[in-house]
């Protein structure tokens, strides 16, 4: 019968050896013949001992975890994140932990710190500043960003914030908008990005858009800004919101003040959240392939740990995913002017 209680000595007697042999047998730090790895195994098998995780990580000075801090779990772009990042986590062995930093930056560094003690690296989301991130290579744990970095040689992962808005924009004035508003949220590094992106666009056609600003990357931020956006003397005909859940928030409101969309305004975001494929109308947005940034952010973070570090940024394409709640205007978009792509890439998510 196995024993539930079972200790590592009782183990080294089963099988005749040394609690050194057992320790470095099930740490994997030393092979043995196989006469002796058969006695290991048939022991451990029969005794049902499980080896203390703590005591593990003692000897061989690794946890076998990785740390993953993210804005706001609420946020779907950021389960999907956390979603790949799992993925590729259990592929490889490691256990996976997770902090929510709940856009509080006066958060982050204490998370983030306490959150190293117990993991062999980090990936990291963040609205402190590039140049501001030295506590965390003190920290002395390999590390993985998102969003580029031009100060410090961190190894980055992101998806190209100038591009998705100018791809993004680039659509709208093909589908014949010209009066343009962009509702943001100015403490996200990458907001500056895709305002870029957009105007870079709307001025090769001698366009601009009016800027609002959201105080929050919330739903709650769209339903505030929506009554000044509409109601205001110069409503434009297309709104590029900061992300998908500004977007959605300001078109629940657009429709309780009893305006139609698209047919009143075309409304866009940022991010591809799955439920923006189902409310009505269905969101056009930009998807920046969160997944899958959680899944090369994990790739990235474990060839760190294997001594394979690659500092620098790996960026990953936006695609526009077009839906109902942005609409053709008027014949004047077949004689729009040809369209260009951008050639400079900007900053990333």
């Amino acid at each position: 019968m196995k024993r539930t209680s079972s200790t590592i000595r009782d183990v080294a007697a089963a099988a005749g050896v040394s609690v050194a042999t057992v320790s470095k047998y099930m740490n994997g730090v030393q092979r043995f013949s196989p006469a002796v790895e058969a006695r290991l195994k048939a022991a451990i098998e029969q005794l049902g001992y499980r080896s203390n995780p703590l005591a593990r990580s003692m000897i061989t000075g690794e946890t076998r975890a990785i740390g993953l801090a993210v804005l706001d779990i609420r946020n779907p772009h950021f389960t999907n994140i956390v979603k790949g990042a799992n993925r590729v986590a259990i592929e490889h062995g490691y256990t996976l932990l997770l902090v929510d930093t709940e856009e509080n930056q006066t958060r982050e560094r204490p998370l983030i710190e306490a959150l190293a003690q117990r993991v062999d690296g980090l990936i990291v989301s963040s609205r402190i500043p590039d140049d501001s991130v030295q506590w965390m290579l003190d920290l002395h744990k390999p590390i993985v960003l998102f969003g580029s970095n031009r100060h410090f040689p961190i190894p980055c992962v992101g998806t190209d914030s100038y591009l998705a808005a100018y791809m993004l924009t680039r659509h709208l004035v093909n589908q014949g908008h010209r009066r343009f508003a962009y509702l943001g949220f100015g403490q996200s590094r990458w907001n500056d990005e895709r305002i870029r992106g957009m105007q870079s666009c709307l001025a090769e056609h001698g366009l601009t858009a009016a800027l609002y600003e959201g105080h929050t990357p919330s739903p709650q931020a769209g339903e505030r800004a929506c009554s000044s956006i509409m109601l205001g003397p110069e409503r434009p005909d297309a709104l590029i919101c900061y992300n998908d859940l500004i977007a959605l928030g300001f078109m629940k409101e657009a429709r309780a003040l009893g305006f139609a969309l698209p047919e009143d305004i075309s409304v866009a975001g940022f991010d591809n959240v799955p439920y923006g494929e189902y409310t009505s109308p269905a969101l056009t947005t930009v998807d920046l392939q969160s997944e899958k940034l959680g899944e090369l952010a994990m790739h990235k973070l474990i060839d760190a740990l294997a001594g394979k570090s690659d500092a620098g940024y790996s960026p990953l394409e936006p695609r526009l995913v077009a839906r109902d709640s942005t609409l053709r205007r008027t014949a004047s978009s077949d004689t729009a002017p040809a369209l260009t792509t951008p050639t400079r890439n900007g900053d990333s998510r």
